[in-house]
């Protein structure tokens, strides 16, 4: 049996709670939920839902590069959003961000929920990676 791999990457925020960037176990890798905070300064960045979205999408690709991942070992990807009103700005962000990280359009699969987050915080996103 595989044992379960803790991945730490200074690429990405440390978490201010007790629990790992991400976790690798049999070929799975977890990426936990991730937001625009640049890794230098621990400060979100933007304002704006775009620049956030790019910012968590490169934490979240930090996080699968130390994990021994790629964008296509990607199948499952879930979005939390603060606002409803921010949904065709997310999706357009996010399809610019994977047309050039997967233009071969093998995209995975995702989920979007409307939640609250902390102060600043507009986006955060979680991922689920095989790598077998």
């Amino acid at each position: 049996m595989s044992s379960k791999r803790v991945i730490r990457t200074e690429h990405a925020p440390t978490p201010v709670a007790s629990f790992s960037q991400g976790v690798a176990k049999g070929g799975l890798l977890q990426v936990a939920g991730q937001v625009g905070f640049d890794p230098a300064t621990g400060a979100p960045v933007g304002p704006g839902l775009t620049e956030q979205v790019e910012q968590t999408l490169r934490n979240v690709g930090a996080v699968l590069s130390e994990g021994g991942a790629s964008w296509g070992d990607l199948v499952m990807m879930r979005v939390y959003l603060t606002d409803t009103a921010h949904f065709a700005e997310l999706n357009e962000a996010y399809n610019a961000w994977f047309a050039k990280e997967l233009p071969d359009g093998d995209v995975p699969a995702r989920t979007t929920v409307y939640v609250g987050l902390p102060a600043g915080l507009l986006v955060e996103i979680d991922a689920l990676a095989v790598t077998d």
